[in-house]
């Protein structure tokens, strides 16, 4: 079979893998310090964290990409290839990714692991039930949820207006039945009647939680200030309030450690939580990139979508929380993305079209402005398809270095570490040269309003911001109650800058309407939700599911 015919899971499934054991020798992590999860798989214990905190911390490169396209950017595959290319040239490197979830696996997008020979493995544990994480996040959710009910039907003592309950359960799937139901139907017996909602299990404010918190402590006064309702005067309820701490933590006390696993160059990679970067804040946990820097020179980590979600929200919500200082950003695009941006269909790709390119490469202008006005060094990477033209290629690094940015191709998907060679590189060349004088788009003292505003104007590109009624009450609202110097999570579609996917390019000369806003007080943030985005996704007419099944050697087939 030709290799590069190969699907990603035939690729992962002929992979020699190390013993976990032994990548964790290449760091020096005695067996002792590791808990095994099978042969492949290993969590770091706590002990071992403990023992490398004073250790010097490396340097922090984040990868993120223009707006999603049909036609593929490979963001996670860049991410991979980076960490396996950096292996080969005998640095100490190591990835910080996320954990995928079950709803796009079996939705449309599919699994996410990286693909070609830049992937993380093993891939089917890693995109399926890997460690228990987001079960043991999915639990401890919904004990919140049966606590709060449970209180109500006992007596309600903290006079929980059931019509102000705003603790939603919630389920790593894609299920559009769940968006909105009744709970409570029945007898008596059955407890209060009353509207739900299910949201899936990465945009649980549980699973923000996990992943901004230092440590147990941490997470426990985290978890204790989730507003789960109010009460008849208004005044928030929290999940302490409802003495749900303790044992929500009890879930949580395994799924807050990091997991460690291999690319197939055997480049250790941390993957730790998961939160979606369109209608959460993107990143992996604090602990595992915190905990990377100390093992490693570089970590290489990324964040969900484009860079006007993903890394706006790393840099402006995770960077600003956790202390941390991103020493470069490595900014993915592909030719064909750029020429869908121009006005291409899908299907006429694969020919050569400056003009399209010209047209739709003001996708990749915005995010590079965008990222420099974070003041952080930007390399630009171009993931390599057989179809592009050495024309179209001479295009885009011109672009790019006119606009002061380092440029490489990347031809990991095909190669794997020898295929990033060029951009490993252009990394190194850009950590040596180059400073970064990072610093979040807008101060903690500054009002939502403001901050909302800011993220609209000056990386969406928006004139202005618009507000549902019900939206800017609860601004008004959120700022009595006292978390006016939260920053601010915007869920937003990942398709365009704007809060319509249909706009390409470039929008200009548009608003940005926010109709729904809530605090996240645990978690730490505001969130603003824009647009038609949804909390809560629906499976496609032909789901990913139809294509997943085990043959009879137990093997797991067309996950993808």
């Amino acid at each position: 079979m030709d290799m590069v015919m190969k699907t990603d899971i035939e690729i992962a499934q002929e992979a020699v893998m190390l013993p976990i054991k032994e990548v964790a020798a290449k760091l020096n992590i005695a067996e002792e310090d590791l808990e095994f999860y099978g042969k492949y798989k290993a969590k770091l214990s706590d002990e071992y964290q403990e023992k490398v905190k004073n250790n010097p911390e490396g340097k922090l490169v984040l990868v993120t990409a223009i707006n999603p396209t049909p036609a593929g950017e490979g963001k996670t595959t860049t991410t991979v290839g980076l960490g396996e290319a950096l292996g080969k040239m005998n640095k100490k490197a190591i990835i910080a990714l996320r954990e995928p979830s079950l709803g796009p696996c079996f939705g449309i997008k599919g699994g996410a692991a990286g693909g070609g020979y830049a992937q993380v493995v093993p891939m089917e544990d890693l995109n399926l039930h890997f460690t228990g994480d987001f079960h043991a996040i999915t639990s401890a959710n919904n004990l919140l949820a049966a606590l709060l009910d449970n209180h109500i039907h006992h007596g309600n003592e903290l006079r929980i207006d059931t019509r102000q309950i705003v603790w939603k359960r919630c389920e790593d799937m894609n299920d559009r039945a769940l968006r909105n139901v009744v709970v409570g139907l029945g007898s008596k017996m059955e407890g209060f009647v009353r509207e739900d909602h299910f949201v899936i299990t990465v945009a649980s404010e549980i699973m923000a939680i996990l992943c901004l918190a230092e440590d147990m402590e941490d997470l426990k006064q985290r978890l204790g200030r989730i507003i789960v309702a109010y009460n008849y005067d208004g005044n928030p309820v929290t999940a302490a309030d409802l003495k749900a701490v303790g044992s929500m933590a009890a879930l949580l006390k395994d799924a807050i450690k990091p997991n460690l696993i291999q690319t197939l160059e055997h480049t250790p990679a941390l993957v730790h939580g998961g939160p979606f970067a369109n209608i959460a804040h993107g990143c992996n946990s604090v602990r595992a990139t915190k905990l990377a820097l100390k093992m490693a020179d570089i970590v290489i980590t990324e964040a969900g979508f484009g860079a006007d979600l993903g890394a706006e929200k790393f840099f402006d919500i995770k960077c600003r929380m956790a202390g941390l200082k991103p020493d470069a950003v490595v900014l993915v695009a592909t030719v064909r993305a750029l020429k869908y941006n121009g006005g291409v269909p899908k299907s006429e790709l694969n020919m050569e079209n400056l003009e399209a390119l010209e047209r739709g490469i003001v996708n990749l202008e915005k995010h590079i402005e965008n990222l420099q006005q974070y003041r952080v060094p930007v390399v630009v990477t171009l993931n390599s398809f057989i179809t592009d033209s050495e024309a179209e290629y001479a295009f885009v690094k011109k672009f790019c270095e006119d606009r002061g940015c380092e440029f490489a191709l990347s031809r990991v998907w095909e190669k794997g570490g020898e295929g990033g060679l060029e951009l490993a590189e252009k990394v190194l060349k850009t950590l040596e040269n180059k400073s970064s004088e990072f610093a979040p788009i807008y101060p903690d003292d500054m009002s939502l309003e403001d901050k909302i505003k800011t993220v609209a104007t000056k990386i969406y590109g928006a004139d202005s911001v618009t507000y549902s009624p019900a939206a800017k009450k609860a601004l008004n609202r959120i700022t009595e109650l006292g978390f006016g110097n939260l920053p601010v999570c915007m869920a937003k579609n990942q398709y365009s800058l704007s809060d319509d996917p249909k706009k390409l390019g470039r929008p200009e000369g548009f608003d940005i309407n926010v109709r729904e806003v809530y605090v996240s007080a645990g978690a730490g943030f505001v969130v603003a939700i824009t647009g038609a985005i949804m909390t809560m996704p629906g499976l496609p007419k032909e789901p990913a599911a139809f294509r997943i099944d085990v043959n009879e050697q137990g093997r797991i087939e067309g996950l993808f």
